[in-house]
């Protein structure tokens, strides 16, 4: 059992005496730590609040590291390697580039560990962005949400479409557009529906379906190394080793395009801290299950992308375009062999959203106007055990993005416009982690990153924000006709609009229509706490916005 020590306790005759406060009890409350500080608590409620409600802490170790795991393996490793090694041109550029990526998730990891065991409580970013940003206040939640609520739903609405074709494929029948996108959204409706009437079978599928993850994935590593041991039908399963960094490019452009998708491959190692409220022993859970759970994809999916490039020849894999790992199998084993193993492959992409509810939950309880209300969105409707409006409210765009844009510009389009405001979000995490550290010196923190690990983050982060803006050494980037630039510029006017929709909300309708927001907590039939905020008329031209308050009260308690 850790045990944490903090001044500030009794005071005797030789001083302070330190207390010793069990930081890994999963009754452990952040107020109980942050007693001495109450500025540290982010948002407007507190500890006890904000894990009302829901199923409870019912997330155990086993089952935080498959949420990991099944979020990390999906259309990336199997799909992504295609379009990395064309932007980077070469094998050993790429395989570098795959290496890269899991120590920056890695240095990513261990800065979520020390924010998310100093705030053990759900919504991942937005919580630590508000613990850090509090002034103006709003600001940074919305910024957040703006990022969260319309880049959250694309990525997962265009994830979903490409099994579809495989499954067809391997039916006997001709794929075709619309025949894909009605598979695709027949899988997000049951998904939705198993998660929200039945939330602890959810729980079992999800964990079912990281394991058969993991099981495809060391099949085709295993199947690797037999190939690389020329047991197969592959005449030359070494060529893609020698001169490995033949026709490497050297545009930064390149380069940070293709690691937009390999984060993206290993996204999902936070997803944890965004459950934080239903784990069990939450600050334990989150230190074992974090590095297990990345660990364990980034040895697969170094060892798969060793795997494709013994099998196939450059030329083949740059034009598979995200049917990686159907070329992979059709090498090896023939073609009728592909048709069949596709059909399993295909399930890697079902992902079960659990983590990305609890962030727009926790959007919804901090009182962030939103259609139809906050105590809506927030509420476990209809069963109090499960967020299910917040699961309509991620099916909604995600069919929307299935339906409308063309697959093949979309996909690549949509992980990089996902992945550039992310980098901007870490960037203001970290600035937030080494402030913290600054202003806050004697938190308490269970977890401590190597503030070296920390820097490494942060310099990768800005590369990245600003190598997108360099000229490719194409000249268009990965996603013509569009300019190699637009994703950038996509994800700042998000971003941007977070800003606007904040100004507007907290700043110019309450002077045009004077009237002041006033925030207070209320408590939902199924346990849930959110904040609701109301608007307060003035009742006079010069008089203060507290004494409206208490004249609008008296008047509505008579």
């Amino acid at each position: 059992m850790a045990l944490l020590t903090r001044s500030g306790g009794r005071k005797g005759s030789q001083g302070v005496v330190d207390e010793k406060v069990d930081v890994n009890s999963s009754s452990c409350s952040l107020e109980e730590i942050t007693a001495e500080d109450p500025t540290l608590n982010p948002g407007t409620l507190s500890f006890e609040e904000d894990a009302a409600g829901g199923m409870g802490r019912h997330l155990g170790v086993f089952s935080c590291t498959m949420l990991i795991v099944g979020r990390i393996i999906g259309t990336g490793i199997f799909s992504t390697p295609s379009s990395i090694l064309g932007s980077v041109g070469s094998v050993g550029a790429s395989l570098l580039l795959w290496v890269l990526g899991f120590s920056l998730s890695f240095c990513g990891l261990f800065v979520w560990l020390e924010y998310g065991t100093m705030f053990p409580r759900s919504g991942g970013e937005k919580v630590y962005l508000e613990a850090v940003y509090k002034k103006p206040r709003y600001l940074a939640t919305i910024i957040f949400a703006a990022s969260a609520i319309v880049l959250g739903f694309t990525a997962a609405g265009c994830i979903v479409t490409y099994p579809c074709c495989s499954i067809i494929v391997a039916a006997g029948y001709v794929s075709n557009m619309w025949t894909e996108r009605a598979i695709a959204l027949s899988v997000m409706v049951f998904v939705t529906l198993l998660q929200g009437f039945a939330p602890k079978v959810g729980v079992w599928a999800m964990n079912a379906l990281s394991l058969f993850k993991i099981f495809i994935l060391l099949f085709i590593v295993i199947t690797g190394w037999v190939v690389l041991a020329s047991g197969t039908r592959v005449q030359d399963p070494h060529v893609n080793f020698r001169n490995a960094f033949e026709g490497s490019s050297k545009s930064s452009n390149d380069y940070a395009t293709a690691m937009f998708k390999v984060l993206n491959a290993f996204s999902g190692w936070s997803n944890v801290n965004y459950v934080m409220n239903d784990v069990k022993n939450p600050v334990r859970t989150l230190k074992i299950a974090g590095p297990l759970g990345l660990g364990i994809c980034a040895m697969l999916y170094l060892l798969a992308n060793i795997a494709y490039f013994a099998a196939a020849s450059k030329e083949e894999i740059r034009n598979s375009g995200v049917t990686v790992a159907s070329l992979f199998f059709g090498k090896v084993f023939g073609a009728q062999a592909q048709r069949a193993l596709s059909v399993f492959v295909a399930l890697r992409y079902v992902r079960f959203i659990y983590s990305a509810l609890d962030t727009h939950i926790e959007l919804a309880k901090e009182g962030i106007p939103l259609p139809f209300g906050n105590r809506f969105w927030a509420s476990n409707w209809p069963t109090g055990k499960s967020p299910f409006p917040a699961l309509i409210a991620h099916l909604i765009p995600s069919a929307i993005v299935i339906i409308a844009p063309p697959p093949a510009v979309a996909y690549p389009f949509i992980l990089n416009v996902e992945g550039y405001p992310q980098q901007i979000v870490n960037l203001f995490i970290v600035l937030g982690l080494f402030w913290l550290r600054y202003k806050k010196p004697a938190a308490v923190r269970p977890f401590k990153v190597w503030w070296p690990l920390a820097v490494f983050f942060l310099v990768a982060a800005v590369f990245l924000i600003v190598a997108p803006f360099l000229r490719p050494a194409n000249g268009v980037g990965d996603t013509p006709p569009l300019p190699y630039y637009l994703y950038c510029l996509v994800g700042i006017s998000i971003l941007i609009l977070g800003v606007l929709y904040w100004a507007v909300w907290r700043v110019i309708l309450p002077k045009i229509f004077r009237y002041s927001l006033v925030s207070q907590k209320e408590t939902l039939d199924d346990g849930t706490v959110i904040t609701v905020v109301s608007f307060v008329l003035f009742l006079h031209p010069l008089m203060h916005p507290a004494e409206s308050f208490h004249q609008f009260s008296h008047k509505k308690t008579e």
